[in-house]
């Protein structure tokens, strides 16, 4: 295990967690505030990765595309809001599941029907392109380090307005006794549907920050949105606080594991049952961490107080 890999593993594991949390944030929010299962959330994801290529080949700059894709990406939330997720608030959990369910197949054959099925590539922005050394001899991509410090900056931006704004008030408030912030005459199904849009487009954000390193394909959001749900589920639902906390421990947790569990266990067993088994436990850690951590806290690291 060399120090130049550990590095560049934990760099990456923080990358993949700020991805996390941009998409988890927005979903706890409209678990913890609405008590809705929206599993169409990793949908959101995959329609701003969409937004950001197209708009970036329509305007040739990815900034200017990412710049266009936010507003969209917040714009669809809302459109999908108003036109299905309001009719189904006041219906049980398994009405929203199947519901949310069917939009994802909608959206990801829509997606095929409009950018058609191969995957898109977005380029990497020239001033973002190449890499820094941060150690000697250790050289890291600048986008992936742009990305850390966007998701940095987008969660003390979350914490200054869930904390110290009115509209952060109303939302913790809705979090906590839905029913009495509407006694008080707050328009609780509008309060609702910007939470709903900006977790949209915090999920939009998260797709556009991805696509130059990763293709942009349907179903991309799919087998992250598992992911988020294990974040709010550990942070603690309806917590952003929570939220950030998970989804770092998650993302280094699941990238450190996949590259290191083999070496551990050579520790321990010969090399061979030492690698089949890292492979095996690998995938399996971040669950264990869910598994240890709410057999001590069962609300999560940062319950929301109810």
């Amino acid at each position: 295990m060399s120090t130049t890999l550990l590095i560049i593993q934990t760099l990456n594991g923080l990358q993949f967690g700020i991805i996390l949390f941009l998409i988890a944030a927005g979903l706890t929010l409209v678990f913890g505030v609405m008590d809705f299962i929206n599993l169409a959330h990793g949908v959101q994801y995959m329609v701003g990765a969409y937004l950001a290529a197209a708009f970036t080949a329509m305007t040739g700059n990815f900034g200017l595309g990412l710049l266009l894709a936010l507003p969209t990406a917040l714009a669809f939330g809302l459109v999908l809001e108003v036109l299905i997720f309001r009719h189904l608030y006041d219906r049980d959990h398994l009405d929203q599941v199947l519901a949310t369910f069917g939009v994802i197949l909608f959206l990801n054959q829509a997606v095929k029907f409009v950018w058609g099925a191969a995957p898109l590539f977005v380029p990497v922005p020239e001033i973002l392109s190449g890499s820094i050394e941060i150690a000697p001899g250790l050289l890291y991509p600048v986008y992936r380090l742009a990305i850390i410090a966007a998701g940095l900056g987008v969660a003390a931006l979350l914490y200054g307005l869930v904390n110290h704004t009115r509209a952060g008030m109303l939302v913790r408030a809705g979090a906590t006794n839905a029913p009495m912030v509407s006694a008080l005459g707050v328009d609780i199904r509008r309060l609702f549907m910007l939470v709903f849009g900006f977790g949209a487009m915090l999920a939009g954000f998260a797709g556009a920050m991805v696509a130059p390193i990763l293709s942009v394909e349907p179903g991309m959001g799919d087998n992250l949105l598992i992911l988020a749900f294990v974040v709010i589920v550990i942070g603690g639902i309806g917590s952003v606080r929570g939220a950030f906390i998970a989804a770092l421990a998650v993302g280094l947790v699941d990238t450190l594991g996949r590259s290191f569990a083999s070496n551990i266990l050579r520790l321990f067993l010969d090399s061979g049952a030492a690698s089949q088994t890292g492979r095996a436990l690998a995938p399996m850690l971040i669950y264990i961490l869910m598994a240890a951590i709410l057999f001590f806290r069962p609300s999560g690291l940062f319950p929301v107080r109810r």
